[in-house]
Order: C-alpha cells, then structure tokens, then sequence
C-alpha cells in the first residue's frame, strides 16, 4: 500500500525545480497541473490551485547523516539553522522553508535498526557489499524478522530445500574468516550465516540455495543490514564445523552486521550493454 500527501501550489514550475534539484526527488506522475513527485517511498502531490497550502512538516530522511549536510549546503539560504542533533529523538536534522514556505525537515535517524522502509527498486540500487562492521550485536528478533521474509524464496516445485545456520560463536567467526584471504570479511562481523541446501529435497539445491542467498541478502538489507557474497564455502571441513551433511550444499557463508561505511558503488556498465533481444 502507498499513499499521496497533496498540497495546493501556484508556482508548479518552481516547486518542481526545487524538489527535484535540491531533495533528491524525481517526477513518478506529471498530469499537467497537477504534478506528483517522489522520494523513496514518500509521494508529495502538487496541484495549481490558490491559495497554496503551507500547514504542517514535510519530513524527508536520508539512511547517511552526511546526506543530511549535503542537502543543508543546497538549501542553506532556506534554512532555519545548521543541522544538529536531536538527543530526544534520536536524529540529525534541520528544517528549512521550500519557496512557497512550506516547513521541510530534513533529517537521518542515528540508530541503524529501523524497521523496514526502502521501496523496491530502492532496496535493489542502493544494496552494497559490506566487508567493514560496526561493534554493534545485531537483535535476536530482527534476525527472526529476515528469516520470516526469507520463507518466501523462490525454490524449484516449492520443495522449499534451503535452511541458514547462523553462527555467532567468535572462535568458529574467526576461524571462518581465516579460513582464506576472501572469508576475511566474516571475522569482522557479529554474525555470519550460512545459506544451504538439502539435495535430498530438490534436484536443484544450487540454484534454491543461490536463491534464498540473495533474498536473504536484500531482506538483511532492508533492515540497515550488511551482508557481503563470500564464495568458495562448499566445504567439507567447513560443514563439519558448522554440523551440516557432508552432501548438503553451502551456497554462501556471508558476515551480517550493521556497516561501518556504505561504500561508493562502483561504475555500473549501461542496460544496453548487456541486454540482447532474440529475433
């Protein structure tokens, strides 16, 4: 379910540039005099019509405190004052006014563990591969959160083969990120989980347990969660430390935790560089 907040504007043109250019928003419906824009899951709805409508906040977060003063250097000439921190609520803001005097805060929430509230493509384009991770114990019931999203992975004739095996131990942590040079990742982190498939339930255990991988990569995503793909794990060493049948498969044993940085992401080859159609 979604929902659109509408407010009267008799500057349409005006409003547009200043919500597109300065808060990060992109056109999701234009319908000539009235126009609907879009930020992550926020709708703002504006409709030329007099006298515009100024009441209440419009409050638009960011996931990054430094997007919060990327943001203030835009619009500082709007604003009421620098952005600071809100002991009370948990949260660096300022507020500012947008050129028909609406009051607009602008804020980032400083505790990592939110509930969910990235949209879709959002969830996909901003999802990183986390190798650095903060000191921070990551909640027995937000873990079972991931899990109850993770029941609806996709398997072969719903044979619903994978299972995770979570490990929170530091000595079998560390072992396992010493275990070679590109497992370093799950030494660092409060939690790694092992994604595996029961090949006595399916006749594809790879791809059911490729599959519950990636939807319990984005589903930890979702929650502020850093995961990071760690190959190479299908191992019989490995599986007698964790307690898994030697026949079963390890997709992945990826670390969890809350990022210390999300990194940049790097240059991404166009669409059309690697779709084809067949005539």
């Amino acid at each position: 379910m979604a929902g659109i907040v509408f407010f009267n504007t008799v500057s349409l043109n005006k409003i547009k540039a200043f919500y597109l250019e300065n808060l990060d928003f992109s056109v999701w419906l234009d319908q000539k005099d009235c126009l609907i824009l879009r930020n992550g899951n926020l709708f703002l709805g504006f409709c030329e019509r007099e006298p515009p409508d100024t009441n209440g906040v419009i409050t638009i977060f960011y996931r990054e405190k430094e997007k919060v003063d990327e943001v203030y250097l835009k619009i500082q000439g709007l604003a009421e004052s620098e952005p600071k921190i809100n002991e009370k609520y948990g949260i660096y803001h300022f507020f500012a006014r947008d050129p028909e005097g609406r009051i607009i805060e602008v804020q980032s929430f400083l505790q990592s563990d939110l509930e969910p509230y990235l949209v879709g493509d959002e969830l996909l384009v901003t999802r990183r591969s986390i190798r650095h991770f903060k000191e921070k114990e990551v909640p027995d019931d937000i873990l079972w959160k991931i899990f109850e999203i993770c029941r609806y992975s996709p398997t072969s004739k719903n044979s619903q083969s994978y299972y995770f095996v979570v490990i929170k131990n530091r000595e079998l942590l560390d072992w396992l990120g010493n275990y070679r040079k590109g497992s370093a990742p799950i030494g660092r982190a409060p939690v790694a989980i092992a994604v595996v498939s029961d090949p006595d339930k399916t006749r594809r255990p790879e791809h059911d347990a490729v599959i519950a991988a990636y939807h319990l990569i984005l589903a930890a995503w979702s929650y502020g969660l850093g995961t990071c793909w760690i190959a190479g794990m299908n191992r019989d060493n490995i599986k007698e430390k964790l307690g898994i049948p030697k026949h079963h498969y390890i997709a992945t044993i990826t670390p969890l935790g809350y990022p210390k940085q999300v990194p940049t992401p790097p240059e991404r080859r166009k669409a059309n560089e690697f779709v084809r159609f067949v005539q």
